[in-house]
């Protein structure tokens, strides 16, 4: 379906409640938020048949890492009771996985207008799940509810395993503007608009972003970023950066945008 959009730069990079702040002019309906690093799969049908005593729904995911997320304390009733960010004890395993829908728009903005009158976070942020905490302070009823899949992208070991499943659910290509030559390909793997594969073996679940060159090299379960150059590496399980060259190389590693690694033949 074609769908208008409008996109508004947060110039001030001061946190998600500053984020949807900048939302606020646009919005006089329901409200869905997606934060951007993750890939997700849930029934949105939710919407739908959510009571009317509930002013939103909070997607959430059980995870052992806790530690790692804000996590949701419930009510018996799975509302929510309160947020608290990365926990050092598992008062609660339910992770804050960045996907929420907002049917009292006017108490989430005011909440987000609460939020940003406070004083920021060490780091200078100020966060959307101060302005959820005032919601339910305020007598709100948020509804939390299973994702049915949810694939992590905030650290390199969860990236990697998030391309994969990309990649074994149906978003492999091998682009017609990429050139492939003389190299062995095992699906899934997507080799996108000028890329450049010579030689050796890419895949099961490699992703080799545009305008990257792979030579005489073997590669799997990895991402490489666009405009890299990898030369005569055989690796696994691997992050290679925008505009990265690495060459005479073998194992698993990460490497950062515009840097280079040379190993030994």
């Amino acid at each position: 379906p074609r769908i208008k959009g409008q996109f508004v730069v947060q110039e001030v990079q001061d946190g998600t409640a500053g984020a949807i702040a900048l939302a606020e002019p646009h919005v006089d309906e329901d409200v869905l938020i997606i934060f951007a690093d993750a890939v997700l799969e849930v029934d949105y049908g939710l919407t739908k048949t959510l009571g009317k005593e509930c002013a939103a729904i909070l997607w959430a995911k059980q995870v052992e890492d806790y530690q790692r997320f804000g996590v949701i304390v419930t009510n018996d009733d799975g509302t929510m009771k309160e947020i608290v960010e990365k926990p050092s004890e598992p008062i609660s395993k339910l992770a804050n996985i960045g996907l929420y829908y907002i049917r009292d728009h006017e108490l989430l903005f005011e909440g987000v207008r609460h939020t940003l009158a406070a004083d920021p976070s060490p780091s200078g942020e100020y966060y959307l799940t101060d302005a959820f905490q005032y919601m339910v302070d305020k007598g709100a009823r948020l509804m939390t509810a299973p994702v049915e899949g949810w694939w992590d992208a905030g650290k390199p070991e969860t990236l990697i395993e998030t391309n994969g499943h990309l990649l074994e659910t149906g978003r492999g290509l091998i682009d017609v503007e990429a050139s492939v030559e003389e190299a062995q390909i095992e699906e899934p793997v997507r080799i996108e608009a000028g890329a450049v594969v010579r030689g050796g073996k890419i895949g099961p679940n490699v992703t080799v972003e545009a305008g990257a060159t792979v030579e005489e090299s073997v590669v799997r379960n990895s991402v490489v970023g666009a405009d890299a150059r990898l030369m005569r590496v055989r690796i696994h399980d691997s992050l290679v950066g925008d505009g990265a060259t690495v060459s005479d190389f073998s194992g698993s590693l990460r490497v950062t945008d515009h840097s280079t690694l040379i190993g030994q033949r």
